[in-house]
């Protein structure tokens, strides 16, 4: 993080997503503090001057090409920034949604946050009533919610969501919508300057944007790290496995990272069959081409909703031979009775370890032995300070080396440890 003036930077926490907020705004405000005090620390040096006196020089310049937005505070003491914004969002007895923002954020560089997979109870109405909201219920309430800051002045919005909606209806194989590109242009239309969002499901949406940008993060790093520290996995006989034709770019991106074969499991879909539960899936014909046997296999996909294709997937895995099974997912929805499954599963030995984010607010898949959450926050808050400050983002999208310098290093240290840039 580079420390400018980012009094004009903003985050406003739709409701569902005040968790993943609060924790980006705390690695913001971290990160900017650190590196104010390294800022002051070689100015002092290259200036020989006291760390007070350069202190207050800055918080002049500041004052002084900054008076409106400019953060108050001490005069001789690092300011801390105030990010987050204080908003209302009122629910209606008939369903309307309304967002109220309850302070200035006129010339603001606003990151509105959603998480538009979150099923649990989200507070409306200052904490009075309730409400389990669907994906069209958080879709709706990011609509208004950026209605309500260019209305309000926001000199550019970024919408901030690691779920982004509709992402699965991005083609169309007969008389359907294309869906996901048309929330875009909504969105678009609305006044959003740009979208970050974790692993898109097909970049072909980015095509229907005209001038909104949209950064797609991923959760490799942390995945990787994750993976790494399972205990002995360094001496297991690893292969990586791609789940289906879409997902071989992303598994190719692992295998190379770990110098370790690819494999590939081919599927045709029934898709005149929607899978309700884990129970079910849709998949017709599936074949493996690829070795397996007695390997440990590491799988990963965008993500699970019911799960019944990704426990069809690791049935058929263990039929032909697989080892411990690993998989990494990187938006873990398992929405209705999918835990329920995953543990069976796990009792069957199906499968070994599910890593995947907290992208999507989870309670009850925290319990399970079977799951580990990594936390992908500091992420989003570095690509944040980064968009904020005009820097590039390039080395956040694409750490391919990185990983495979930290893979090589952990085994044959054992560990990871000590060695990552996002704790």
């Amino acid at each position: 993080m580079n420390y400018s003036n980012p009094s004009n930077l903003a985050v406003l926490a739709c409701p569902g997503a005040e968790v993943f907020s609060d924790e980006v705004i705390a690695h913001l405000k971290k990160g900017y503090k650190r590196t104010f005090d390294s800022m002051i620390k070689r100015l002092s040096k290259l200036y020989n001057m006291e760390s007070n006196a350069v202190i207050r020089q800055v918080n002049l310049f500041n004052d002084i090409n900054f008076p409106q937005s400019s953060v108050k505070g001490s005069a001789d003491k690092y300011r801390p920034l105030k990010i987050k914004v204080s908003a209302k969002f009122t629910h209606f007895a008939n369903g309307e949604i309304k967002t109220e923002i309850l302070e200035s954020i006129r010339g603001k560089d606003l990151y509105i946050i959603q998480d538009v997979g979150n099923n649990y109870p989200v507070n409306y109405n200052n904490g009075e009533s309730k409400k389990v909201l669907s994906v069209n219920d958080h879709l709706l309430t990011i609509f208004v919610t950026v209605d309500a800051a260019k209305q309000a002045g926001a000199q550019r919005i970024t919408l901030v969501t690691p779920v982004y909606p509709y992402s699965r209806q991005h083609k169309a194989k007969g008389r359907e919508g294309l869906t996901a590109g048309r929330v875009g242009k909504i969105l678009e239309s609305l006044g959003v300057n740009q979208i970050i969002t974790l692993d898109l499901h097909s970049r072909d949406i980015i095509n229907a944007f005209d001038k909104m940008k949209l950064e797609n993060l991923h959760a490799s790093y942390q995945m990787v790290r994750a993976f790494s520290r399972l205990p002995g996995i360094h001496n297991d006989d690893i292969v990586v496995v791609a789940p289906d034709t879409g997902a071989v770019d992303r598994n190719r991106f692992y295998a190379n990272a770990f110098k370790k074969p690819l494999a590939m499991l081919y599927k045709e879909r029934d898709y005149s069959r929607i899978t309700k539960n884990a129970e079910e899936s849709n998949i017709a014909d599936l074949k493996l081409l690829g070795d397996i046997k007695n390997k440990t296999v590491f799988l990963s996909d965008d993500m699970v909703d019911v799960g019944g294709t990704l426990l069809s997937e690791m049935r058929f895995l263990k039929e032909h031979g697989a080892g411990k099974l690993i998989c990494c997912i990187s938006l873990p929805f398992f929405n209705g009775d999918a835990i329920r499954h995953f543990d069976a599963a796990y009792k069957e030995k199906l499968f070994f370890r599910i890593i995947g984010t907290n992208a999507v607010y989870q309670e009850e898949l925290l319990k399970r032995e079977w799951y580990i959450s990594v936390n992908i926050t500091n992420l989003f808050a570095q690509t944040i300070s980064r968009l904020h400050q005009g820097l590039s983002v390039s080395s956040l999208l694409d750490n391919r080396e990185i990983i495979t310098r930290h893979f090589l290093e952990a085994k044959e240290q054992g560990n990871l440890a000590s060695q990552l840039p996002f704790e």
